[in-house]
C-alpha cells in the first residue's frame, strides 16, 4: 500500500470582480483564517502562494486584469 501524504490545505475559489473568471488557490485553512484575523501580512503568512495569487485574494483582481487596468512593471521601465 501506497504512503497517504496528509495535508492541510485545501482548494478555495476565488472570483475575479471584474472578469468573473473562478480560480482555484490551493492554501492551508489555518493559515487563511490567520491572515483573515489580521494576525499577520498576507506575504508572510501564505508566502508558498505567488503575488498574483495573494492580490487575487486581497482585491479580487486576477493577474490578467490587474495586467490590463494597472499596466505592467515593465512598461513603466520603458518609459
Amino acid at each position: 500500500m501506497k504512503d497517504m501524504i496528509v495535508t492541510d490545505k485545501e482548494v478555495y475559489d476565488a472570483q475575479c470582480r471584474y472578469c468573473k473568471v473562478v480560480y482555484q488557490i490551493l492554501a492551508n485553512r489555518g493559515d487563511i483564517q490567520e491572515w483573515l484575523q489580521g494576525s499577520g501580512y498576507i506575504q508572510d503568512v501564505l508566502s508558498y502562494l505567488s503575488a498574483s495569487e495573494r492580490e487575487l485574494l486581497i482585491s479580487g483582481t486576477c493577474e490578467n486584469c490587474w495586467k490590463s487596468i494597472f499596466g505592467s512593471c515593465e512598461e513603466e521601465d520603458d518609459e
